[in-house]
């Protein structure tokens, strides 16, 4: 035998004056376990196209099913570790870090835009100027619009020069007040 590359190998018979050869091509494919395809399925069944679904973390689900690829497959292109991929598709997270929603996105061929919920959104397109738009539309001050959304102005002024993220919460009280 003689291995010419990785998943060939020449199985090579010596008869009477005479050489015979056989070439075995190795194939390696991944083993899916039954109870991930039985919950693509039940997944695919719910949601038969993305737009039908309003968060992140299914969002995420539906493409890494639709492409047919393992929670550590989608890590390891993005360059994080297969627990925080994991995380990103629990309910109940927040924050999703823009430079690993890129990578996700990038391998799904989607837009990140398509991945990213409301408030994500609102991070991604500049938190900053958003929030000194809406302050503007209420002809409001720093120190008005902080008192209005009852947070600290020193708060509202690291947000509108993007040097910290506003919590989702916060967020939510903003959206509501228009």
């Amino acid at each position: 035998m003689c291995h010419p590359c990785a998943n060939l190998v020449m199985m090579v018979r010596h008869v009477i004056n005479e050489v015979a050869y056989a070439p075995l091509y190795i194939h390696s494919f991944r083993l899916v376990q039954p109870h991930t395809l039985v919950e693509a399925e039940r997944f695919n069944i719910r949601y038969t196209d993305p737009v039908q679904i309003d968060n992140t973390p299914d969002k995420l689900r539906w493409y890494r099913y639709q492409k047919g690829l393992l929670q550590r497959d989608v890590a390891d292109f993005a360059g994080i570790d297969r627990s925080t991929y994991g995380s990103y598709e629990e309910a109940g997270r927040d924050y999703y870090p823009i430079e690993h929603m890129e990578k996700i996105a990038q391998l799904f061929d989607v837009p990140v835009e398509v991945l990213l919920d409301d408030y994500n959104l609102f991070l991604y397109n500049g938190q900053g100027k958003q929030i000194k738009a809406m302050r503007a539309a209420r002809n409001m001050t720093q120190a008005e619009y902080a008192r209005l959304l009852g947070v600290p102005i020193g708060n509202l002024k690291q947000w509108e020069i993007d040097r910290v993220k506003i919590f989702k919460s916060t967020w939510q009280r903003i959206m509501l007040l228009g």
